[in-house]
Parts: C-alpha cells; sequence; structure tokens
C-alpha cells in the first residue's frame, strides 16, 4: 500500500504526515516511552534488595549496572529498534499485527500462529492491569523519603490517583495529551542530569559498559542471579510500547527519541544511582530520590508522580487499542466504543475495559501495599509477549522478508535465548506474585478462544438453516410478493446464504421493499482499507443487489459513511426511507454436542453483554428493524 493510500485510509495518520519530525518525537515521548521513562524509579532498587544485602559491594553494583547496560541495549536498541519496528503491518505495529503479517506469510493460515497472538495480547492485557498500579505506587513512595511518618497515606494517595485517572478516561486524553510530551521530556531530561552530576561520586561506575562484569556477575552469584535478573528486566518493561505504538508515530520519530534522549538519560540515570550508592550504602533503600538534595525531593516526587501517570495512560490507551483490533478480528465480542476526538481516529474511551481496568489495578494496590511487593508480578506478562514477538518476528524474517535461514538464526536465536532466560527467571517470581498477570492472561485467553469457538458452532448452526440467496432470488422472481416503496438493507455475516432477517421479513410481512440490498460487512487482515477498495457492489436484478463492506482491523465500521462510497458507485437509495433488518438473536445451550456445558454458558454470557449492532455499525436507530430468532448451540 502506498503511503498516499495509507493516509487517506486513516484520517490520524494524515493528519500526523502534515506534523513536523520535532513535534512527532516530542509526542512520542510522552505515549511510546513512559512505561520505561518511570523504570528508574524501581528497578536498580530492586536489583539491588535481590542481591540479598550484598549489594553495596562495588563488583555486585557493576554487574548490576553492566546487565542493565546491556538489556537496554540489546532488548530495546538492537531487537525493538533496529528489527521489530520494521515488521509493521501496512504502518501498524502490536501483537495483533504482527500475528495477522506473520499468518499471511504461511500458506493455509495456520491456526498456531493465531494462538501465539491471542496469548500475546492476553499477556499485554495483564502487563496493562499491573504498570499503573506498581508505577503510581513507586512514584507516591517517594513521600516516604521526604517525610517518613506520611508513610500510611502512600497506599490511599495511590488508590486516590488512579481513580481520577480512571475517571477522566470518559472525557478523553486530547487536551491532557498535549502535555505529555513536554512533561515526559523533561522528565527525561531531569534523569540523565541527576544521573550525570552523581556520576562524579564515584566515576568508575563506567566502566560497567564492559559486559565482562555482567558475565562475572552471574558465574559468581549463581544463587542470587535468577532474582536479580527477574529485577534487571523491569528496566525494559515498557519496550513492547514501541512496537504496540508504531501506526500513530511512525518509525523514525521513535527511533530519533529513543537515540537522541531516552537511551543517554536512562544510562546516565542508572549510572549515577549505582555510583551514589558506591558512595552512599547506607541509601540504598531508595536511591533514585535519595540521591536528590532535600529542596527537589517534593518536586521529584510531583514530577515522578506526573510522569508514572503519563506512563500509566499510555498503557490504558494500549489496552483499548488492544481490544478494539480483538474485536474486528472476532476474537472478542462486540463492546461500547466512545470517540472522544473527533479528529484523531485512534483516541477512544471504552467503558466496560475501564471500569474492569480500574477493579483490578485498585485491587493489587490493596494486595500488594507497595511497589517493591508489586515487581515481584511485574515481568511475567512482558517478557511473554516479547518471547512470542521474537518466534512471530522469525516467520515474518523468512516468509515476508525472505532472508536466508542463516542470517535469521544468527539474529533470533540469540535474542531468543535472552528473552528466554529473562522468561525464566520471572517465571521465578510466580508464587511471589507472577501468577496475577498468568492468570489476567489466562483467562483472556480463555475468553477469546470460547468467543471464537462459539461464533464458529453458531455460524455454523446457522448456516445448516439457511437456504441459498440464489434460489430465494429465483423463487421470488417467479412468485412476486406484493412491492412497497423503499430500501431494505438486511445484515448478515454469510456473504452466500440468504438473511434470516430476509426470510422472516417475508414470513411476517409477506411484503418485498423496491429495493433490497444484501449487507455484508468484513474485516480485512490490514489495519486501513483504502476508499477504493472497501466497496464490493453486485446487482443480480432491479430489486436485488449485494453490498459487500471492507474495514480495516484498526478502523470504525461505520456503516452510513461506508454508504456514501457505495452511492458513489451506483447504489441508489435515500437514507430517510432505508430500512435496516438485523436478526436479534437467543442462544441456548444444546445438551449433548457443541461446546463444554460452562464454556456454553460463558460464550451466551458475553453475547448477552455484546454492544449490539445499531451502535456498533453507527446505524441511524429509527430506521432500524430487529427480528428475533433463537439458536440452540
Amino acid at each position: 500500500m502506498t503511503d498516499e493510500k495509507l493516509r487517506s485510509a486513516d484520517p490520524e495518520l494524515e493528519h500526523q504526515s502534515r506534523r513536523g519530525l520535532p513535534s512527532l518525537v516530542l509526542a512520542t515521548l510522552g505515549v511510546v516511552y513512559g512505561d520505561i521513562g518511570t523504570s528508574p524509579l524501581y528497578a536498580f532498587r530492586e536489583a539491588l534488595h535481590a542481591t540479598g544485602g550484598s549489594g553495596a559491594h562495588r563488583a555486585d553494583i557493576l554487574g548490576i549496572l553492566s546487565l542493565i547496560v546491556w538489556a537496554l541495549t540489546i532488548v530495546v536498541t538492537l531487537k525493538y529498534v533496529t528489527f521489530v519496528l520494521k515488521a509493521d503491518n501496512r504502518g501498524e505495529g502490536g501483537t495483533l499485527s504482527l500475528m495477522t503479517l506473520a499468518r499471511e506469510g504461511l500458506a493455509g493460515r495456520p491456526k498456531w500462529v493465531l494462538v501465539l497472538g491471542v496469548i500475546g495480547a492476553s499477556l499485554f492485557i495483564g502487563d496493562a492491569i499491573i504498570t499503573p498500579a506498581i508505577s503510581v505506587l513507586s512514584a507516591v513512595e517517594g513521600i516516604e523519603v521526604v517525610a517518613p511518618a506520611l508513610s500510611n497515606w502512600v497506599v490511599p494517595i495511590t488508590l486516590t490517583i488512579i481513580a481520577v485517572l480512571f475517571f477522566v478516561q470518559r472525557f478523553g486524553t486530547s487536551g491532557v495529551a498535549s502535555v505529555f510530551g513536554p512533561v515526559t521530556a523533561l522528565w527525561f531530561i531531569v534523569l540523565g542530569l541527576s544521573g550525570a552530576i552523581h556520576i562524579f561520586d564515584d566515576p568508575s561506575v563506567l566502566g560497567a559498559v564492559n559486559p565482562v562484569h555482567a558475565l562475572w556477575y552471574i558465574a559468581n552469584n549463581i544463587g542470587s542471579a535468577i532474582a536479580v535478573l527477574g529485577a534487571v528486566f523491569l528496566a525494559v518493561t515498557g519496550a513492547e510500547a514501541l512496537y504496540v505504538d508504531l501506526g500513530h508515530f511512525g518509525r523514525r520519530p521513535i527511533v530519533t527519541a529513543w537515540f537522541s534522549l531516552v537511551f543517554p538519560s536512562l544510562l546516565l540515570n542508572y549510572f549515577g544511582q549505582g555510583a551514589f550508592v558506591l558512595a552512599n550504602p547506607q541509601m540504598a533503600e531508595h536511591p533514585f530520590f535519595s540521591m536528590h538534595p532535600e529542596w527537589a525531593r517534593i518536586p521529584m516526587v510531583c514530577l515522578a508522580t506526573a510522569a508514572t501517570v503519563i506512563a500509566s495512560q499510555a498503557v490504558i490507551s494500549g489496552a483499548y487499542s488492544l481490544v478494539r483490533q480483538a474485536m474486528h478480528l472476532n476474537l472478542l465480542p462486540r463492546l461500547r466504543i466512545l470517540h472522544t476526538s473527533e479528529t484523531q481516529s485512534g483516541q477512544i474511551f471504552m467503558p466496560q475495559v475501564n471500569n474492569l481496568l480500574f477493579i483490578f489495578v485498585a485491587a493489587l494496590v490493596l494486595f500488594f501495599q507497595n511497589s517493591s511487593g508489586l515487581s515481584a508480578a511485574y515481568g511475567i506478562a512482558v517478557t511473554g509477549e516479547m518471547f512470542i514477538t521474537s518466534i512471530l518476528l522469525f516467520i515474518v524474517m523468512r516468509r515476508i522478508w525472505s532472508w536466508k535461514l542463516a542470517t535469521v538464526l544468527a539474529v533470533i536465536v540469540p535474542m531468543t535465548l535472552i528473552d528466554a532466560g529473562f522468561l525464566a527467571a520471572n517465571i521465578a517470581k510466580f508464587a511471589d506474585g507472577g501468577w496475577v498477570p498468568v492468570a489476567v492472561a489466562t483467562t483472556m485467553a480463555l475468553i477469546m478462544q470460547t468467543w471464537t469457538a462459539g461464533r464458529r458452532l453458531l455460524a455454523a448452526r446457522t448456516k445448516a438453516d439457511e437456504i441459498p440467496l440464489s434460489a430465494i432470488i429465483d423463487n421470488l422472481a417467479r412468485k412476486k410478493p406484493p412491492t412497497v416503496p423503499g430500501t431494505a438493507m438486511f445484515l448478515t455475516s454469510d456473504i452466500e446464504g440468504a438473511p434470516t432477517a430476509l426470510l422472516h421479513s417475508l414470513k411476517h410481512y409477506k411484503v418485498l421493499h423496491e429495493q433490497n440490498v444484501i449487507l455484508s460487512v468484513v474485516t480485512s487482515t490490514t489495519p486501513f482499507v483504502p476508499d477504493d477498495e472497501k466497496i464490493f457492489l453486485e446487482s443480480f436484478n432491479r430489486h436485488f443487489s449485494r453490498l459487500v463492506i471492507t474495514f480495516g482491523y484498526m478502523e470504525t465500521p461505520n456503516i452510513p459513511r461506508a454508504l456514501v462510497l457505495a452511492r458513489k458507485l451506483g447504489l441508489k437509495f435515500d437514507i430517510m426511507s432505508t430500512s435496516f433488518f438485523l436478526s436479534r438473536r437467543t442462544i441456548l445451550p444444546s445438551k449433548k454436542g457443541g461446546l463444554p456445558f460452562w464454556q456454553d454458558r460463558l460464550f451466551i454470557s458475553l453475547a448477552q453483554n455484546a454492544s449490539n449492532a445499531t451502535d456498533y455499525f453507527g446505524l441511524p436507530s429509527g430506521r432500524v428493524v430487529e427480528l428475533g430468532l433463537q439458536t440452540t448451540i
């Protein structure tokens, strides 16, 4: 797809293409790098704690810093910035985009690739629940350094901030987002300056760029190496956001922001924390806040809190986008989507998703009480998603990019081994809290599998009772019922069969409209579909025609807007004299066959709570007729 077609398919990308690189880089800082930018609050501290109390020793600190430096270099710079960002699906990124791209490259579109995509998407939801909890909690814990007497207020303040954050989602982020970039830019500048100043406490920490220190530490600390690796991985959590938000900004601004500000600032801050602890071993409990002078600690707590709120906002928005993608790919039932911006198509609010996220985030804060406890829960979801990304990237390199096997293995094997090492280190934290994202991801994967299997079974049951559309049209041509003025559009997911709503309309009303359109909506494996490829119109006779509208999985399926395109192809109708006929199904569980009984109940519950087609497709409510029927699965 050309850049011109891509921009015409997505108003947001067209809007962004008119913006300069500096403004895009600034916006990228707020959305893409908020999560990884808050890692210095807790990553180095938790790695020190994981050493078992010996973290103030020079060799240990140099080893930990070396592990962090090379984790950032290999996982973020080499894997994501150099390779993963190039694996875009028509400009879009994220696990589901990579999954659809990989499936296109394999014959028969195998289901195991879909399973990997479902698992990766489910793990991201687990990450989206933990990130706001650990980020905001770690920032508010700075109060303990400023005023230890207020330590009992950390959890209430954290819950209040999180409650406000989720409450304001309904108003949209367009206004607040304008300050995300500048605030995050200020945060990275402060990170870099504060770290650079403290490097002079012990400049020898710069020797940690030598990977020998990392290897030496692991070789000489086998007992604590797994725990330390699990903590070190906290420094790269948020790297997946680079790929998830690829479609919002493009590769160039993300890469520019990483090399020009984010990467240097993170390295300087970690080096500064290491030098500070070497010079002040007694301050190792909270090195990030302790290394600032007393007059700067309150402003730093405030700035850190703002940065963590921004990081949380980015993850919440990412969760909305991922759920919307899953809905359009028929992995989840239709949920209510509210657009909070007239110009930015990506700015959406999903009330049901928002409420569930808030409940889980608040529960995590109440259960773990502190960021150290939550750090045990953090990591499994992200490492799992990164591991799946490596597998899917292997397929893309071989089948889409046509790389030689030896070249692909030379790139993928080292990265996969590192991912596997971090995954193993985080699995070791399973009993201490790592079970949380695993439980969330398992639940999400089960819901997606149930919905996919249920829809497949429902389609089979429906198809068995359907009559071919051609047979209906031939029969009506021989024995034509009375006609009434206007246009009737019958929505159906089966392009070949006669819509159930049409059969019931003929059965009950015994009349036929002057013009009848069999309307099907199809979701493409590409994120956006250009206007000139969106409509397929086929005329059977002067009374019947078929209309197929294809939307990309990142698009909002608005039928009235698409009908404007159909009008240009010759479909003549007046929206005020057009009726949209839908089938409203009541699903009943069968006593034998089909899904297990509990899964039947789950599918029925999901179907009952799904958003109705009128809202989902943007149909004018006053022109919709719903005909009910029962189906047993």
